[in-house]
């Protein structure tokens, strides 16, 4: 079978975001058609000569737009911060790191400003309609870069992931997305949110991919995941508090999939797990997220804090409130609490559970401060805590009733990503059968 060019698969790719009838216009807020073209007609040369560089070489990435690429004001979402003219030095280590494989950077793709949110609004560039729904939102905060892999304006997406980022929006529009362990993947050259949660992942339509963009963000070899015999493996669910308000679609479809891994030979056993309790009262003073957003921002919101999403800036002005010594406390108790829980769960090969516990809400249901809020909290449950406790989680589509998604996400230890990439794949393979 002769190969699509990489070419003529970026002509496909932009001629999607132009669609004035798609969501081209809100899912990318800079599109690079000259420097890609290039890109991909430099794989396509490297190909006809057989000397590709890698499994990467001529895929369509789209890019957060927290990222820096070099001669680009880095906006994060912002008007405002796009309104301060600095433009990046040099590209992100992560985005270097793909370009240096031959992937070919069609978009930076837009966000919830500042990353901080769940729900995947913005009112600066528009929200990106949710392509199983267009009248829901897409999940966030990489909102615009799960439409475009869903749309087909890019093979791979790369966001950012601080409280479920790439695993919410995965999960909402059908598509896989991965959250590495924390230290895999350079944060340099990404506009933070928390310091201390922040890592770097992709969103892609099929687990080999999210692996392969993974591992070049790693600076790993690039290896398809084998996909791990399901037979036998040592899973946990997770009791209490992820199935809490659970929607009642998204328990269908949690069972349906439970039940086919059971099928499968998936040794499930009932997990209750007092730290996730502990979690709790430890961010009960605050929670990182504020405190570190307002450390990054509070000079910016008193200068140019009407510019700000209200719903962004009354989460980031919580952080005002915490105490150097409620911060340092924080920070002692995480650190006893992210070695508990990986001698906890040490005896699992993963722990499952819906990503999030309800489908994609409606765009007008998040409108005001009060909804947004609630259905932010309820997006942000289930993943949230693998950041803090320094997991890795992929999240795999969960097709609910109605054609919505919610996703299923598998936990691991951290360190153990290329394991849990292997045992996704298996997983998808069933499901997908």
């Amino acid at each position: 079978m002769q190969r699509v060019s990489s070419r003529d698969r970026l002509e496909q790719a932009l001629a999607r975001i132009a669609d004035p009838s798609g969501e081209g216009a809100r899912a990318c807020l800079t599109v690079y058609r000259e420097t890609a073209r290039a890109e991909a007609d430099a794989a396509d040369a490297r190909a006809r000569l057989d000397r590709p560089l890698g499994p990467l070489d001529g895929a369509i990435v789209s890019i957060k737009d927290l990222f820096d690429v070099k001669g680009d004001v880095t906006r994060a979402g912002s008007r405002v911060l796009g309104g301060e003219g600095k433009a990046a030095a040099a590209d992100a280590p992560a985005v270097a790191r793909l370009r240096a494989a031959g992937a070919v950077v069609v978009a930076k793709t837009n966000m919830s400003e500042f990353a901080f949110s769940g729900v995947g609004a913005n009112p600066h560039f528009g929200t990106p309609g949710n392509p199983l729904d267009r009248a829901r939102v897409p999940g966030g905060s990489t909102s615009g870069g799960a439409v475009a892999v869903a749309d087909n304006m890019c093979d791979i997406a790369i966001g950012s992931d601080t409280g479920g980022s790439t695993r919410i929006p995965a999960a909402l529009c059908g598509i896989v997305g991965w959250k590495p362990s924390r230290q895999r993947v350079p944060t340099d050259g990404a506009f933070p949110l928390s310091f201390t949660l922040d890592s770097i992942g992709p969103m892609a339509r099929t687990v080999a991919n999210c692996a392969l963009a993974d591992a070049v963000m790693a600076g790993a070899p690039p290896v398809r995941p084998e996909g791990a015999d399901l037979a036998g493996l040592r899973v946990g669910i997770v009791q209490g508090l992820p199935f809490e308000n659970v929607d009642n679609d998204v328990a269908a479809a949690w069972a349906d999939a439970a039940g086919r891994l059971g099928r499968a030979g998936v040794r499930f056993s009932d997990e209750r797990i007092a730290l996730l309790d502990e979690m709790v009262q430890v961010n009960a003073v605050g929670g990182f997220a504020p405190a570190e957003a307002y450390a990054i921002h509070r000079e910016r919101i008193a200068r140019e804090g009407d510019g700000i999403d209200p719903n962004i800036r009354f989460r980031i002005e919580r952080g005002a409130k915490m105490s150097a010594a409620d911060y340092v406390g924080m920070v002692q108790a995480r650190r006893r609490l992210v070695r508990a829980m990986d001698a906890r769960i040490a005896p699992l090969d993963a722990i499952v559970l819906p990503t999030c516990p309800i489908v994609a809400p409606r765009i007008e249901d998040c409108v005001k401060s009060d909804e947004f809020g609630r259905n932010n909290l309820l997006l942000l449950r289930n993943t949230a805590p693998v950041n803090f406790f320094d997991l890795c989680a992929v999240s795999l589509p969960l097709t609910c009733r109605g054609g919505l998604s919610a996703g299923l996400m598998l936990v691991a230890r951290n360190g153990q990503d290329r394991r849990l990439l292997d045992i996704a794949a298996g997983v998808e393979r069933l499901l997908a059968g």
